[in-house]
């Protein structure tokens, strides 16, 4: 599965973090969750964006279900 990209964050005065996705806002995180965001996001950081987005599937997944031999 390819890596993630297009993911960007900010981090505003009042603490707030939004993260971005292709230029447009995917999420905001404020308080303890954007503090444990921020403590994360050193290691990969366009995972763990996608990660706390919830961007990371890739759309597929009602094809995969609907196909015949998934069906029940």
């Amino acid at each position: 599965m390819p890596a993630p990209s297009g993911f960007d964050y900010l981090v505003r005065a009042d603490g707030t973090v939004v993260i971005t996705h292709r230029g447009r806002a995917a999420t905001t995180l404020r308080g303890g969750r954007a503090a444990e965001f921020l403590a994360e996001v050193d290691d990969d950081p366009q995972e763990v964006m996608a990660r706390w987005t919830g961007n990371y599937r890739r759309g597929n997944e009602r094809t995969a279900r609907n196909h015949p031999r998934n069906r029940g």
